[in-house]
């Protein structure tokens, strides 16, 4: 017999919210701190965001969007219109538009690889850009991205749920799945791509097991994926990174579930590195490989995933102590390219790859 599914035992992520003072701030779950503690760091700092970004405390693409837009909104709040009460009925300023667009810059260039990030910041400043036209004063410009925030975060849910929808429909009774890196609801507002498949097929009896790739050098498949199906009470076993051949080898595993931080126009697609290496794996051994991701993750203006920036991160993630004379090289993601993805699930439906909709 399955085990229940237990969502209510996973926290959400990214979540903006007002002190006791009305001042807006940022409630997110430290990431690096994981399995060992589940710790909620309460910023009203922009530029704590902007940290927060870079060293992984919060990551995943759709968390990431939502986190580059509530750093806008802390700034918009929290510097640009002064205090709660401050504002009154004069319009924003030249000025006022001018630093909240060198303050989305500096958000949007925190990590290059996941388009989420830059569509958030983008999307409040087109917002921004709007209401001050229409003569918004600051602390009424402000109130409304906050409020734009939290309905992106809802939104965000909602079209994670319907991806776990369509994408639960590819999956037979008694599936057992490999997944990589973290797709789950820890990457998200809430509920999960990848994993949000897993999360709505299990409530369906149809997952047998996950088996997660532990996703060196910086673990989120044994720090977080691990760690999320356990509190979810969804059955896991973690896997080194290099035993996914045998395992698929052994027939043990139905399907390949990643998510995605770009997609490019044909459907070449960037997830976190090593991605690539299990798509080549699971085609050798006849297994549906399948992306999940919100449309928001589609870039229409790369024709193919060659021009997809690939982030490089700090030697010391592999090689935490230098070796004089070695050199380490720490890309943080790779590119599967479209002809060895099976389908892309997104929050209209399940596509080819070539064919998708946005």
């Amino acid at each position: 017999m399955s085990q229940p599914l237990c969502l209510e035992n996973l926290p959400r992520t990214v979540e903006l919210e007002r002190d006791g003072d009305g001042r807006p701030r940022l409630a997110y779950i430290d990431q690096r701190r994981l399995p060992g503690e589940l710790a909620f760091e309460r910023t009203g700092d922009w530029r704590a965001v902007v940290g927060a970004v870079k060293s992984l405390a919060v990551r995943g693409a759709p968390a990431l969007g939502i986190a580059g837009a509530a750093a806008v909104a802390l700034w918009a709040g929290n510097v640009g219109a002064g205090s709660p009460t401050a504002g009154g009925c004069r319009e924003a300023s030249p000025s006022f538009i001018a630093e909240l667009g060198r303050v989305a810059d500096e958000v949007a260039d925190a990590r290059p690889t996941a388009v989420n990030l830059a569509w958030g910041v983008r999307h409040l400043e087109r917002l921004a850009h709007a209401r001050a036209d229409g003569g918004a004063a600051p602390r009424a410009l402000a109130d409304e991205l906050y409020d734009e925030v939290k309905r992106m975060e809802a939104e965000d849910e909602a079209v994670n749920r319907a991806i776990g929808a369509h994408g639960a429909k590819l999956l037979a009774p008694g599936s057992r799945i490999l997944t990589h890196c973290n797709a789950g609801s820890l990457g998200t507002a809430f509920f999960g791509t990848a994993l949000g498949i897993v999360y709505a097929a299990a409530a369906q009896g149809k997952v047998e097991r996950v088996y997660a790739d532990e996703t060196r050098p910086v673990g989120q498949g044994a720090r977080l994926t691990a760690w999320e199906l356990s509190r979810a009470n969804v059955p896991c076993t973690l896997i080194c990174d290099n035993m996914a051949a045998s395992l698929m080898a052994s027939g043990r595993v139905d399907a390949v579930l990643v998510g995605a931080d770009r997609i490019a126009a044909n459907g070449d697609a960037a997830n976190k590195i090593g991605t690539y290496g299990v798509a080549v794996l699971a085609r050798h051994h006849g297994i549906p490989f399948y992306v999940a991701a919100p449309t928001s993750t589609i870039d229409p203006t790369l024709p193919d995933g060659s021009g997809i920036p690939i982030e490089e991160r700090d030697s010391a993630e592999v090689l935490p102590a230098p070796i004089p004379g070695v050199e380490v090289w720490n890309p943080a993601f790779d590119v599967t390219p479209a002809s060895l993805i099976t389908r892309i699930v997104t929050e209209r439906g399940v596509f080819e790859p070539g064919k998708l909709v946005y």
